[in-house]
């Protein structure tokens, strides 16, 4: 049963705006996108009277839901503060899931007026790590699929969540195309495969969907996908990050008490350059940083053995070293990874016994062995 437009505007007169008027009259309202069950937009107002509207918002959110036929709805709160007004007053604390945090794990500032007062723990996620680049094109996603995999290797419970908002890769290197069911919560069930418990916004949207959002909608989004999603008991959620150090990073380290990023970059200097800024941002909201990957580090002809450094060879190691973290390997520019990562078999699960394998198990080695006592790794 296809849902409309109409029939999500005639949901939203019985909400009412803080003034008492019907949200479709209250001048509000985004572009409503209906398709296949899937209701997505916002509600932009003024960020002074942000925290008003966010019960309007839960409430939108609930009447659309009941509507015969939809299936998703995310409605995001976009606040944006006009020329010359006062700030917002600083977020309240949420409660995290209850627990000790080992003494080595990374505390953020709590101070009443830092962002980072809002991080609460994922209910039943021992550890959230962001896999990230500053800038697109260096394999991060393939790297985030294979690094979840080699943890799950290793004997981890693992999730993935792809929070590529603008482009959404999860979905083609892992050959999923369902859509997520919801449970008695409302909540969004994940997809598995691999073993793993997978989540993304491209399960929700068209592959060829421009998703154009403003920052505010992208931070609603990834704020969903972390908190609406039931991702039950895992020892570590990765998180494929989208290319930058924009509004999808800042919302996550603000939103949850990351134990770690992952940097992903190519020997040239130009993405050295970018993967430096990646690294300097997760430090200054006092995110440890696991380590850097050198992706596409060579290239080896299969056919003669000759190996050639297409992009340069080292720089990421390098640059790891100059910065005081650790370098967590080298990956090389190889078909079978293309291929596998191409037909949604990705090569440490195709490939158990191959090279390439062991080389995505080894990084997932480091990474893990730097999260004990956080996930209670062996």
């Amino acid at each position: 049963m296809s849902v409309t437009q109409q029939q999500v505007l005639d949901s939203l007169k019985g909400v009412k705006s803080p003034r008492g008027v019907a949200l479709p009259q209250a001048n509000v309202l985004s572009a409503i996108s209906a398709s296949d069950g899937k209701v997505f937009f916002s509600i932009n107002v003024d960020a002074a009277e942000a925290r008003a509207w966010e019960s309007v918002r839960a409430e939108a959110e609930a009447a659309v839901r009941s509507i015969p036929g939809v299936t998703t709805v995310m409605v995001a709160l976009t606040a944006e503060r006009k020329p010359g007004s006062a700030p917002p007053p600083p977020p309240q604390p949420s409660r995290g899931a209850p627990g000790v945090q080992p003494a080595h794990a990374h505390k953020p500032p709590q101070g009443a007026g830092s962002p980072m007062a809002r991080q609460s723990e994922i209910p039943g996620v021992a550890a959230v790590i962001a896999v990230a680049s500053g800038k697109g094109g260096v394999g991060k996603s393939t790297t985030a699929l294979n690094l979840a995999l080699g943890l799950r290797d290793l004997g981890l419970k693992v999730g993935l969540l792809d929070a590529d908002i603008y482009g959404p890769s999860v979905p083609r290197l892992t050959g999923l195309r369902d859509k997520p069911e919801l449970n008695d919560e409302r909540k969004m069930i994940p997809l598995r495969r691999f073993g793993l418990a997978i989540m993304s916004i491209g399960f929700l949207v068209e592959e060829e969907t421009a998703m154009i959002w403003r920052g505010p909608m992208v931070m609603s989004a990834v704020t969903q996908m972390l908190r609406d999603v039931e991702w039950g008991k895992l020892d570590v959620l990765v998180v494929d990050m989208p290319p930058g150090t924009g509004d999808a990073q800042l919302t996550l380290a603000q939103n949850v008490p990351l134990k770690g990023a992952v940097i992903v970059s190519t020997p040239q200097d130009l993405s050295l350059i970018d993967a430096r800024r990646g690294l300097v941002m997760f430090k200054k909201v006092n995110v440890p940083v696991l380590g850097i990957v050198e992706n596409m580090s060579y290239f080896q002809c299969p056919h003669c053995g000759t190996r050639s450094d297409i992009f340069g060879h080292g720089g990421a190691r390098h640059e790891a070293e100059k910065l005081g973290v650790p370098f967590l390997g080298e990956v090389p520019l190889h078909m079978a990874i293309r291929a596998t990562s191409d037909a949604g078999n990705p090569v440490v699960d195709s490939e158990p016994d191959g090279p390439h394998a062991a080389i995505y198990r080894a990084i997932a080695g480091q990474v893990r062995d730097q999260l004990k006592g956080v996930i209670g790794a062996a």
